[in-house]
């Protein structure tokens, strides 16, 4: 009966994640290695678009943070930070993420919001069977 169960509750279809992030702490980390390591080169076009940058930067941390832990549930296969890309269509617009192409089973929803000292993202990810 254990297995049955164990069996069954690793069957999701859909995962969350989330992560917080508070600006103070995460400019303490934000230096030019961890940009390079983790943000892609479209990435930081966008962010260097806005004055400071560093909010967009921590609300794209954040939605990474977010898709990681959410994907992480349906598929444990390595998967590194700079290969998930957080673009959006338009300044202000709809978020977007793109996971390499052995994670093109997966759907994934994204929210971002701050409000602060605080970035907010929420990860819906679904798998499309």
């Amino acid at each position: 009966m254990l297995s049955l169960i164990k069996e069954i509750a690793n069957e999701k279809e859909f995962a969350i994640g989330n992560d917080v992030v508070h600006l103070p702490q995460f400019e303490l980390s934000y230096q030019e290695l961890f940009k390079r390591k983790v943000y892609t080169d479209k990435e930081m076009a966008y962010c260097e678009q806005f004055e400071p940058a560093l909010l967009r930067y921590a609300s794209t941390w954040a939605a990474k943070e977010a898709v990681y832990k959410a994907v992480k549930q349906l598929n444990p296969d390595p998967l590194a930070f700079k290969k998930i890309e957080i673009l959006r269509e338009k300044i202000g617009g709809k978020p977007m993420v793109t996971l390499p192409s052995n994670y093109d089973n997966l759907s994934v929803s994204l929210s971002l919001s701050h409000d602060g000292d605080y970035v907010w993202a929420v990860a819906l990810v679904k798998e499309n069977l």
